[in-house]
């Protein structure tokens, strides 16, 4: 298993369903959130719990974004944190650009259990 690609391939299927209009969004986190989830975004909001995650999405999809120079911290046997750099850009607004971690459970298939973005 190459953690690393499959960390990396979780991330990128993440930004391209956010980067897709409808519910392309909601339909992939549903699939990899755990019920017990927490992401930290800018500005101090946390959302808590896979439901709450699952209702906050839904904004304007990004137009592009890219990732940059992913690297995996191994946690234990069946987790591990993905950090990189973010750039993306929605239609009309400034780029936005953070320093992104995620953080993966293995228990049959990678779950996200933490996410946080810290403006660059």
């Amino acid at each position: 298993m190459n953690e690393m690609h499959e960390l990396i391939e979780l991330e990128e299927r993440g930004w391209r369903a956010l980067s897709t209009a409808g519910d392309a969004g909601k339909k992939f986190y549903a699939s990899v959130l755990r019920e017990d989830a927490v992401m930290l975004f800018p500005g101090g909001m946390r959302i808590v719990g896979r439901e709450r995650i699952l209702e906050s999405l839904g904004a304007q999809p990004w137009d592009s974004f890219q990732i940059e120079n992913p690297a995996i911290i191994p946690l234990a046997a069946n987790a591990a944190t993905l950090v990189y750099k973010a750039s993306a850009q929605r239609k009309g607004s400034e780029p936005y650009v953070a320093l992104i971690s995620s953080t993966y459970v293995h228990d049959g298939a990678w779950q996200l259990v933490v996410h946080q973005q810290t403006p660059a």
